[in-house]
């Protein structure tokens, strides 16, 4: 078996891309770091890195190993959060991540009636864009991840669960005007748009609305990937942007915006969540998840 302490050394000499910063980050002595790797790639009959002028350079064997390496890491640094937590009477501590949209459609309502059953939760919420998600997960930086699902199967090692489908509409100011409705995305190259920017699964399904109407993407579009502002635009501009009807629900109820069928939209937004199938659900994970799946609309 690995001694744990030599895979720490190792992930240090990792984070610190020397020997010598590994050394100064633990405080112990140089030849006590070169000790403990060697002693490590003799347990596991492999280099794990090569020594450079300018650093190390890992080696296949390295790069397997650091993955694991920074899982430990983040197990003992939950399990120290966990311990304090339970100390002070805290439920946690859980940290999720997701795309905006994905978070906005979920999670708030979720939480309203989680927090019912749980005096005090410790919850950290990070937003990123998809392509950041999968890597957090796999380094133990977050345990859920809020996304877009069933667009495409996921690599095999995370789990999807689709907690939610929702349907897209163009959303509009609250100005008076003769939309019609349903509103056909033929008409497009007549308005002014707010459109996502990041090549996620959100700008894929956005795009694919605009081909199902055989038009191309408008060219006269702000290309905004923060859900406030691409709302404040659409409200105090005169654009128009389209947004599943969950993502807009709060100012909708308001009348600060309205939301327009759309003709062309044969197909809903799902929703739901990722996870690392070999880590799997810690109890207040798998608690907020059954919570989502009672919310489920689909």
């Amino acid at each position: 078996m690995i001694d744990p302490r030599a895979l720490r050394t190792f992930h240090e000499v990792c984070r610190a891309g020397s020997i010598t910063g590994a050394a100064r980050a633990l405080n112990i002595s140089q030849p006590s770091v070169s000790s403990a790797i060697a002693l490590l790639e003799a347990r596991l009959g492999a280099v794990l890195f090569e020594r450079t002028r300018a650093g190390i350079v890992l080696t296949a064997a390295g790069h397997a190993l650091q993955a694991r390496a920074q899982m430990l890491e983040h197990l003992l640094r939950d399990a120290q959060a966990e311990v304090s937590a339970a100390a002070e009477g805290l439920s946690g501590p859980l940290r999720i991540g997701g795309t905006p949209g994905a978070l906005v459609s979920l999670l708030p309502a979720a939480m309203a009636r989680f927090e019912d059953s749980l005096s005090q939760i410790t919850l950290s919420v990070l937003e990123r864009a998809d392509r950041e998600l999968t890597a957090m997960l796999r380094e133990g930086d977050i345990e859920l991840a809020f996304v877009t699902t069933a667009m495409e199967e996921p690599d095999e090692d995370i789990a999807e669960r689709t907690l939610a489908r929702d349907p897209f509409a163009l959303i509009v100011g609250p100005e008076g005007g003769d939309w019609p409705s349903p509103f056909s995305l033929k008409q497009a190259d007549r308005l002014r748009w707010v459109l996502p920017e990041a090549q996620g699964a959100f700008r894929r399904q956005v795009d694919a609305l605009f081909a199902a109407a055989g038009v191309p993407v408008p060219r006269d579009a702000i290309r905004c990937d923060s859900l406030l502002t691409t709302k404040a635009l659409v409200r105090d501009c005169r654009r128009v942007t389209i947004l599943p009807m969950r993502v807009a629900a709060s100012e909708l109820s308001m009348g600060v915006l309205r939301a327009l069928p759309i003709a062309e939209a044969a197909f809903e937004r799902s929703v739901g969540v990722r996870w690392l199938k070999q880590r799997g659900m810690s109890p207040l994970a798998g608690a907020l998840v059954r919570e989502l799946e009672g919310d489920s609309i689909g």
